[in-house]
């Protein structure tokens, strides 16, 4: 467990109450299997990462850095104390020698972001400051460093930027539709992204509650003697199973354009990656090391991801869901009376083989 109090570049921090500490730990111990696959994939290709940081020319950047100086409050022992020593100790419990910029900005609306493409900057608006208790804001702070140890503010950046350059390539002839497909991709990416931060934010503030309150003041304000945890991940589970074939079309054109997966939608992923038994294995110390990260194998992920979105659709109560799983079979079935057909007509199965199990060629055969 992390001690009560700590030091951290020289600055003492205390919790409020203890916390395990994840000495060496990866950030693929959190990250979700479609995210980290296309993270893994790209950090492979080589010259990558120089290409889109070699864009930060074209990006307003450094105008950025200033703008966040001069018109925002950058959080430090002086300013907003609280906060940096938040984001002080969730660098702690993820063993990250760097603590990022932090500002807080005057926004009513709640919302935080990790943005930046030589460094990260965190942002936290004050309407997020003001609407969360202690336990909420950690769950928050330890997101958005989530996206900065994933190496996620690279490539949000990258999407804000293609987004607002979409309008001005539309007169080029392909250019929109170019655009748009790399933006769609980039934001289903980006949505699985935003589960693995929520993970890391489990991770530093190791509060299941606190995690869900965080997604229930997001849909519903402040009023959360008006609301209940238990109801409102079933919310989710009525979104995912609700409804008929135009209900599931629906909502594939309700998410296509999100960054973020809904709130409730979030708070039962999270509770199901708890539930999975992941999350404790990494509290009690089982979880992969960055030490390892130079070995970590694209084809592996790329399988993994493969996997998820193939258990997904297992599991899903969703009714094209379930539509795709009922065609799946009636395929199979199709393949295997068609088989079957071929061998009583022709007395050879679908592989060539002869009845008895032998081949045309097989000494043994009669």
């Amino acid at each position: 467990m992390s001690d009560d109090s700590h030091e951290q570049n020289g600055h003492e921090n205390v919790p409020s109450r203890q916390r395990r500490r994840f000495e060496g730990i990866s950030s693929r111990a959190y990250e979700h299997p479609a995210d980290r696959s296309a993270l893994v994939a790209l950090r492979k290709l080589s010259g990558f990462d120089t290409v889109f940081k070699a864009l930060s020319g074209l990006l307003p950047e450094r105008s950025l850095r200033l703008l966040f100086l001069s018109d925002s409050v950058r959080v430090s022992d002086a300013q907003f104390a609280h906060l940096n020593a938040m984001l002080r100790d969730a660098c702690y419990i993820l063993d990250l020698e760097k603590v990022p910029p932090m500002y807080v900005t005057q926004d009513p609306q709640p919302n935080a972001m990790c943005i930046g493409l030589d460094e990260p900057i965190i942002v936290v608006t004050t309407g997020l400051v003001e609407l969360l208790d202690e336990e909420e804001l950690r769950f928050v702070v330890g997101h958005e460093l989530g996206h900065a140890f994933s190496g996620h503010a690279v490539y949000r950046t990258m999407l804000l930027w293609l987004m607002n350059l979409s309008g001005a390539v539309a007169w080029l002839p392909g250019g929109q539709l170019g655009i748009q497909a790399l933006i769609t991709a980039l934001l289903e990416w980006f949505r699985k992204a935003e589960l693995s931060s929520d993970r890391a934010g489990l991770l530093v503030g190791q509060d299941i509650e606190a995690a869900v309150r965080t997604q229930m003041k997001m849909a519903g304000g402040a009023h959360l003697h008006e609301m209940n945890a238990l109801a409102f991940i079933d919310q989710a589970r009525e979104y995912e199973s609700g409804g008929d074939i135009r209900d599931s079309i629906l909502k594939l054109l309700l998410t296509r354009d999100q960054t973020h997966p809904f709130p409730s939608v979030r708070s039962l992923e999270l509770t199901r990656w708890v539930e999975s038994g992941t999350y404790s294995q990494i509290l009690g110390g089982e979880y992969p090391r960055r030490d390892g990260d130079a070995a970590a194998s694209a084809t592996d992920d790329a399988k993994a991801a493969a996997d998820s979105y193939a258990e997904s659709v297992k599991n899903s109560t969703d009714p094209l869901m379930a539509k795709i799983r009922e065609f799946a079979r009636d395929a199979s079935g199709i393949g295997d009376r068609l088989g079957g057909a071929m061998y009583r007509r022709w007395g050879q199965r679908p592989n060539g083989e002869e009845p008895g199990g032998g081949t045309e060629d097989d000494p043994d055969r009669d």
